[in-house]
């Protein structure tokens, strides 16, 4: 299986949250899975970070790239057809990262593993 971590999907497997479904888990930890993390995702992490809304330590690049590296994840890069596919999306989620991640998970036929609700309303492969 091929499967897109969304942003909170990747930092509640990171830090053991409770809040990571089952599904996910068991997906995410299966070794013969591949497991993709969006570098839209590292944006929004680096931006949240840098306001205050979420806490990493202070050499997040370093952090984020040994978290890949432990848990055998992929880098996702935006690509233009990524981007643009996001014009085609019914306005249902108005947060640009989620709607940029749908658009990758519809591009490279990735399921998503995300636990938010709205996205449920797009055509793509969610499992939570």
């Amino acid at each position: 299986m091929k499967a897109l971590l969304d942003t909170y999907t990747f930092l509640w497997w990171i830090t053991d949250d409770p809040q990571l479904s089952q599904a996910a888990r068991s997906i995410i930890s299966v070794g013969k899975n591949e497991i993709f993390l969006s570098s839209a995702s590292g944006l929004e992490i680096a931006i949240k970070a840098r306001l205050g809304k979420l806490k990493l330590p202070d050499d997040i690049e370093r952090f984020m790239i040994e978290q890949m590296e432990i848990n055998s994840f992929k880098v996702l890069p935006v690509k233009m057809k990524h981007a643009v596919h996001v014009y085609t999306l019914p306005d249902y989620h108005r947060d640009p990262f989620d709607r940029l991640l749908i658009a990758q998970a519809r591009v490279e036929n990735l399921y998503l593993l995300t636990g938010d609700a709205q996205i449920r309303n797009y055509d793509v492969e969610i499992v939570w």
